[in-house]
């Protein structure tokens, strides 16, 4: 329940971001009047025109038209049409962590938190919680596929979410319970490039818990372990580490699925299959596993939700068998993956989980990075990981605002990975260029995988599947 008696109207500037489209829709279900704006059109503005929300697509003073609140994206520039006429009016202008955090008040708060796997640990917590008749409210960064939406309106006390590390936003929520699934370099800048200030705002974020709640966190990542000895709360560990309280072991892949056995504490060891291949996948569930199991929500619930599991949209998603005639009218077919990872670890994950699951069948990636900074910053760790496959396409970078960098481009990229020697990765300048390539290129049995956080599952899947 809200206590935001005054507040009627309610405006998005940048709805269709990942970490804003979730909460406008939860605060629609329950009963506010939305509006938004954005400069694309994209699947979530498609989705949340579909429910009911009115969206101006571009930025005017007029969109904000009313509106008692201001939410905004972290995208959004201070000298943005929409801002400037809400401080003239003196609208309430909030940024999106703070209308989270207003959401979880008054609930039991489940966050899920670190550099990587966030969005699929939420999803399955939130299927767990679903499954076992719970009725929990979620609000997570990707498309959970068994609900077909980034976010649900659920009627119980609980509230699952992602929670964003980013920008260090994540700081304002005050859940019960919090998951930490590892912690990275990525985003370095906005903890001013400094390791120790990342560490030291986990750690803050792990005392916003209450005495009487309780984190869960991978013992495998060795920055965790570092900060552990710092945190004065309940924690309980997961991993393939022997010490950890809820232990991994006997992992096994079979092509899209994967096995393996959890022992947890005073508990039966759980023979866990799980819809979804990878290493990371089965730390994942056991993430969930773990909140699960302190919840009191029996093995049953848990196990029939890992076995059919439908993931995340662009999480190592199978779109399935493409015929090659669709391309360049030869014989045979191609499987099609696509794929938000857009830094190395998650690139690692996904080109090792590729290998293992179709072993004989060749790997062409067409690959899209994200922001310069972050090339710049992970520059070999890119190099290495990308020359991996056995044929690289990169398209130009995704600035998301970004000033280019000198030698942080996709063609720097390119020649470096072209000098380490393994493969000879080609720049794609365009659109038409990529469409020509893969006509080129593609033969049957192989396996193209989509990659990157930008525009390029829409380039790839428009030239592919609505071809």
């Amino acid at each position: 329940m809200l206590i935001m008696n005054h507040i009627k109207k309610i405006h998005f500037v940048g709805i269709g971001g990942t970490g804003m489209c979730g909460i406008a829709e939860v605060l629609m279900y329950e009963g506010y009047d939305i509006t938004g704006s954005d400069i694309v059109h994209n699947n979530a503005t498609r989705h949340l025109l579909e429910i009911g929300v009115k969206i101006y697509f571009g930025h005017k003073y007029s969109n904000i038209n009313n509106a008692n609140v201001i939410v905004i994206s972290s995208a959004i520039t201070p000298n943005n049409p929409e801002i400037l006429a809400a401080r003239q009016a003196r609208i309430p202008i909030i940024k999106r962590i703070e209308m989270l955090s207003e959401l979880m008040r008054f609930k039991y708060g489940i966050a899920v938190s670190g550099t990587h796997g966030k969005t699929t640990t939420t999803a399955m917590i939130a299927n767990i919680y679903t499954e076992s008749g719970l009725n929990p409210t979620f609000i997570n960064g990707g498309v959970v596929k068994s609900e077909g939406a980034h976010a649900r309106l659920g009627y119980s006390r609980y509230l699952i979410v992602e929670a964003d590390e980013s920008d260090g936003s994540f700081l304002h929520l005050h859940p019960i319970v919090e998951v930490i699934t590892n912690i990275d370099t990525d985003h370095i800048n906005a903890y001013q490039g400094n390791l120790k200030c990342l560490k030291k705002a986990f750690i803050s974020f792990l005392h916003n818990l209450p005495f009487y709640g309780h984190a869960v966190v991978c013992i495998d990542d060795p920055i965790i372990c570092e900060i552990l000895p710092k945190i004065n709360r309940k924690i309980i560990t997961y991993g393939f580490n022997k010490n950890a309280d809820l232990h991994v072991f006997d992992y096994r892949q079979n092509i899209e699925k994967s096995s393996f056995t959890v022992l947890r504490p005073n508990k039966s060891k759980l023979k866990v299959t799980l819809n979804a291949p990878g290493c990371h996948n089965a730390l994942n569930a056991t993430a969930a596993i773990a909140v699960a199991t302190e919840e009191g929500i029996s093995d049953e619930h848990i196990l029939k939700t890992m076995l059919y599991f439908q993931g995340t949209q662009r999480r190592f998603e199978n779109l399935g068998h493409y015929p090659l005639n669709k391309i360049n009218r030869q014989i045979g077919e191609f499987i099609l993956i696509d794929d938000y990872g857009h830094h190395p670890a998650e690139l690692y994950a996904t080109i090792t989980t590729a290998r293992i699951g179709w072993p004989d069948r060749r790997l062409i990636m067409v690959f899209q990075p994200h922001r310069y900074t972050r090339i710049k910053e992970l520059y070999n760790d890119f190099v290495n990981v990308l020359s991996n496959v056995d044929i690289l396409l990169i398209l130009d970078v995704y600035s998301a605002g970004e000033t280019p960098i000198l030698g942080a481009d996709s063609q720097s990229l390119c020649c470096t990975i072209r000098k380490h020697g393994k493969i000879n990765p080609i720049f794609i300048s365009s659109t038409q260029m990529l469409s020509d390539i893969l006509t080129q290129f593609l033969k049957n049995n192989d396996l193209l995988l989509i990659q990157g956080a930008g525009t390029v599952s829409e380039i790839v899947r428009e030239l592919i599947i609505k071809k």
